[in-house]
């Protein structure tokens, strides 16, 4: 990202359960990608440009021209994996390679283009009893920049559960685990690093719940999306903590390289 330019977000969704499903449209009346990016904006200020794309646009609203001014894509996809097109899925897969940063959001983790990504089934288990049920998400990675601002732990009050084994490579960087009251536990913030791009799945959110609309979860995905621009500095840098350490301090003592 050049210094000085705003982050530039589209945020995806299929946009298929708030169309079709009234339960879902009471909650998300203006589609779940609206609280996505509301809070991504409300986050990230004056820093961000946000554009929405949907399923049912042409190309998905994934251009070549579309993408190639994305640094940052939100993905939400659960009812309509397979309708995405597989040369759309390849040209988002590519544009990751090339540094495009891509944030998985909750049933995304079964889309063509996570699976991709993943080189792996992806699967998971899950239960989704009426009413839904508490998860609490833990921080394992303080001083990550995704973790930056939050609460330890956040508690959504009502969630679908995820739970283990969850089919994915191990993450490059775990910043978050789910627990459920069945007792299931969950790796619900993993980070990865693909070519020059960046990755993030975060898992809290489902269409039956109004988890977007929590501001702890809108803060997590909107430090997803500065962490996959680029755009974040770390948690808890160990100069913040320790005051500016010596640009040779690595240097051992007695070396040629203490004389200059």
């Amino acid at each position: 990202m050049t210094a000085g330019r705003r982050l530039r977000v589209t945020v995806w969704n299929e946009y298929v359960h708030e169309r079709g499903e009234e339960s879902v449209k009471r909650i998300y009346p203006d589609g779940m990608h609206r609280p996505i990016a509301d809070g991504i904006r409300g986050e990230l200020g004056d820093g961000v440009s946000v554009r929405i794309a949907t399923l049912g646009e042409p190309e998905h609203g994934l251009t070549e021209e579309a993408l190639a001014e994305t640094d940052v894509l939100t993905w939400w996809g659960h009812a309509a994996h397979d309708e995405v097109a597989d040369e759309v899925v390849e040209r988002v897969h590519q544009r990751v390679l090339e540094g495009m940063g891509i944030v998985v959001l909750h049933s995304g983790h079964f889309s063509k283009i996570f699976r991709r990504l993943m080189g792996t089934s992806c699967a998971l288990r899950w239960r989704s009893d009426p009413g839904g049920e508490r998860e609490v998400i833990w921080t394992v990675n303080p001083a990550h920049p995704i973790a930056a601002g939050l609460p330890q732990p956040i508690v959504v009050t009502h969630d679908e559960m995820y739970g283990e084994f969850f089919d994915i490579p191990t993450p490059d960087e775990l910043v978050f685990i789910s627990s459920f009251e069945g007792g299931e536990v969950f790796r619900s913030g993993c980070c990865y690093y693909r070519g020059a791009g960046r990755v993030a799945y975060f898992s809290p959110g489902d269409q039956e719940y109004p988890v977007y609309h929590q501001p702890e979860i809108q803060r997590a995905i909107a430090n997803c999306v500065a962490w996959c621009g680029g755009a974040a500095a770390s948690n808890d840098a160990p100069e913040r903590r320790s005051g500016n350490a010596p640009r040779d301090w690595f240097i051992e003592p007695g070396s040629p390289a203490r004389t200059r």
